[in-house]
């Protein structure tokens, strides 16, 4: 049993690093003089008056340390939200924590201070890296005119316990926010280029973190199906 003890560790061991966050960055992400390279897409950063970088969801602290530690001093500052503050002191970006499965008021103020970035510190002249991990649904709550952070509440705990899909609740939460469903980019006239740590069964870009960046396929009828089921 010792040995089946032993491999099983290894298993285990290989199947963290390979969904390490820190490094599934560096795997596609590469800098050459001043020419950043994201999955075989390259930009010229010197066409860029700055680079910014916003980063939300479990994984965002390690994904964002890999971009800090390939830009350095190109990077300009940032905003990151977490459920759990990182170790790492040296995150030249502002860190906030906000609560997860369900939204809460931090969460609210980290929304709040994500868009006044996007609208008050990036220009069209500006290259924007957003990271996204799972939970970053829950940690940016930013509900439309009308809907107030109790509804919300109210809605995500009613879809997590009546055996919703991800992909279902992630519909709903598109249609009540001012960030998610691709609404992030009526923030902001920068150049916008997303990293994304799936979570998520087939991978698709409009339900991880419920797709800030992504087109939104689903409709309101979409919704209404989901709540009837």
């Amino acid at each position: 049993m010792a040995h089946l003890r032993s491999d099983l560790e290894k298993i285990y061991r290989a199947a963290l690093a390979a969904a390490d966050p820190y490094t599934s960055v560096l795997d596609v992400v590469t800098l050459r003089r001043d020419v950043l390279s994201v999955g075989g897409q390259r930009y010229f950063l010197n066409r860029y008056r700055r680079v910014h970088l916003l980063g939300a969801g479990k994984a965002s602290a390690a994904m964002a340390r890999a971009i800090i530690n390939l830009l350095g001093k190109r990077l300009q500052g940032g905003v990151l939200v977490v459920r759990d503050l990182p170790d790492e002191a040296s995150l030249q970006v502002k860190i906030l924590q906000a609560g997860h499965p369900e939204p809460d008021e931090q969460g609210l103020e980290a929304s709040r201070q994500w868009i006044q970035y996007l609208e008050d510190e990036l220009s069209v002249e500006d290259l924007l890296l957003v990271l996204l991990s799972g939970g970053a649904s829950a940690l940016l709550p930013a509900p439309v005119e009308a809907i107030s952070l109790a509804d919300k509440q109210e809605t995500t705990r009613a879809l997590l316990t009546c055996g919703a899909t991800i992909h279902e609740i992630n519909i709903i939460r598109k249609h009540l926010s001012r960030l998610k469903g691709g609404r992030l980019l009526s923030h902001t006239g920068a150049a916008v280029v997303t990293l994304l740590v799936s979570d998520v069964v087939g991978d698709d870009p409009s339900t991880i973190g419920s797709g800030p960046t992504s087109p939104d396929p689903s409709t309101f009828a979409d919704c209404l199906e989901v709540i009837r089921r």
